[in-house]
C-alpha cells in the first residue's frame, strides 16, 4: 500500500476529503477536495505545508500529545477539524486531517483511526528507507561546510539531486524546540539541504533566497545569518560568513532578526578579530552600563556633544562629566582620533563577542 492510493480509498469510504501530513505538518497526500473547504485547507494544498500561525493553533489544541482522534473546534475563519494521529507504537509519524462539518459519525471516526494505523506502517517504512540516504546526505553536507572534501560535493550534486548552481548558506539560531521544525519546513519550501548542530541550524540553499521568507517558517524567536552566494565547492566560505552574520544578528541591536554578510558594515571587518583585542580601557568600562551607553552614543554620532545630549536626553554638563570619567577609566584622550577609533572599534568588538549587551 502506498500513501496516495490509501488516502484516496479512505476518502471514498467515509465520503469526505482526507489530507495527510507528516510529523512536521508538511502535506504528504490529499484526496479530491469536495464539500466545505476553508482557506487553511486550500493554502495547505497549494503550499504543501500549513501556515505557521495555523500550526501553532493546532499544536495548542494538543495534536502532538493525543493518542486518539481529536476534534479541534472551528472559528469564524476556520472550519472544525478532526485530527487523527498517525503513530507506530509511541512514535508520531504524521496526522490525518478531515473537515468535521458536518460532524463525523463515530463509525467513520473508528474507520479513520484504523486506516491511520495502516498508514503508520507505510510512513515508518518510508522513514527507515530514507534514513540511510538522509544520513549519507547530511554527512556530505557537513563535509562540504568543512571545505575539505570534493567527493562530498559530488554526492550532493549527483546522488542528492542538488542543482549545480551557486549556493547560499544560512545559519539559524534560536530555541532548540523551534529550529529543527523550521529547518524541515525550509527544506521543503526551498531547494535546500539542512544540518542541525549543537547551537545552530544550517541551510544550504540552491541559488539566492529571500532570508525573510526563511525566517517566517520558524514558529518562534530566531535570528538568521546569510552568507554570500558561492559555488558548492566554496560553501564553507559562505557558511563562515553566515555564522558570523548570525552572531551579529543575535548580539547587536538593529541587525535582528535577519543579517546578511553584505550588510554587516564594520562588523564584517571585525569577523577575524579575537575578543582579547578589545582595548583594556573598554574592558574596565564594561562595569558601568551608563558610561558605555554614553561613550558609544557619542562615538556613533561622530563626537557631537549636541547630538549626543539630544539622543540621551542629557544635560550638556552631565555629558561632559561622563566623558571625563570615560577618559579617566580608559586612560585615553577623546580629543585624539586614534584613541577614539580604538575605543569605538573595541565597543563594537565587545558587542560582537557577547561582552556587551
Amino acid at each position: 500500500m502506498r500513501l496516495q492510493p490509501a488516502v484516496d480509498d479512505l476518502a471514498v469510504r467515509i465520503g469526505r476529503p482526507v489530507l495527510l501530513e507528516d510529523h512536521a505538518q508538511s502535506v504528504l497526500a490529499y484526496s479530491e477536495q469536495s464539500g466545505p473547504m476553508d482557506d487553511v485547507r486550500r493554502d495547505s494544498i497549494l503550499r504543501r505545508h500549513t501556515a505557521r500561525d495555523v500550526r501553532a493553533r493546532f499544536r495548542a489544541a494538543g495534536i502532538f500529545e493525543t493518542r486518539r482522534p481529536l476534534r479541534v473546534p472551528g472559528s469564524a475563519e476556520v472550519l472544525p477539524r478532526l485530527c487523527v494521529p498517525v503513530r507506530h507504537r509511541e512514535r508520531l509519524l504524521g496526522f490525518v486531517w478531515l473537515i468535521d462539518s458536518p460532524a463525523m459519525p463515530e463509525t467513520d471516526v473508528a474507520l479513520v483511526e484504523k486506516s491511520a494505523a495502516e498508514l503508520a506502517l507505510v510512513l515508518l517504512h518510508d522513514v527507515l528507507a530514507d534514513g540511510l540516504s538522509v544520513r549519507r546526505e547530511q554527512a556530505a553536507v557537513a563535509r562540504v561546510l568543512a571545505g575539505d572534501d570534493a567527493e562530498a560535493a559530488r554526492i550532493l550534486l549527483e546522488e542528492g539531486g542538488f542543482p549545480a548552481v551557486p549556493v547560499t548558506v544560512l545559519v539559524v539560531r534560536g530555541p532548540q524546540d523551534v529550529v529543527p521544525d523550521g529547518l524541515l519546513a525550509a527544506r521543503l519550501r526551498f531547494t535546500a539541504r539542512h544540518l542541525a548542530r549543537a547551537d545552530h541550524g544550517v541551510l544550504v540553499c540552491a541559488g539566492r533566497v529571500r532570508a525573510e521568507e526563511v525566517h517566517a517558517l520558524f514558529a518562534g524567536p530566531v535570528v538568521v545569518g546569510v552568507g554570500s552566494p558561492r559555488p558548492l565547492s566554496e560553501a564553507s566560505e559562505s557558511y563562515a560568513e553566515a555564522v558570523h552574520a548570525s552572531l551579529v544578528a543575535s548580539r547587536v541591536p538593529g541587525f535582528a532578526p535577519v543579517a546578511t554578510w553584505a550588510s554587516l558594515g564594520v562588523y564584517r571587518m571585525l569577523a577575524a578579530v579575537p575578543a582579547d583585542a578589545v582595548h583594556p580601557g573598554v574592558v574596565r568600562l564594561l562595569e558601568s552600563r551608563e558610561l558605555v551607553e554614553t561613550l558609544e552614543t557619542y562615538l556613533d554620532l561622530a563626537g557631537s556633544a549636541v547630538e549626543t545630549s539630544k539622543a540621551l536626553r542629557l544635560h550638556r554638563t552631565s555629558l561632559y562629566y561622563r566623558l571625563q570619567r570615560v577618559a579617566e577609566l580608559t586612560g585615553t584622550n577623546l580629543r585624539t582620533g586614534d584613541d577614539r577609533l580604538a575605543l569605538h572599534l573595541s565597543l563594537k568588538l565587545a558587542r560582537l563577542h557577547g561582552l556587551l549587551r
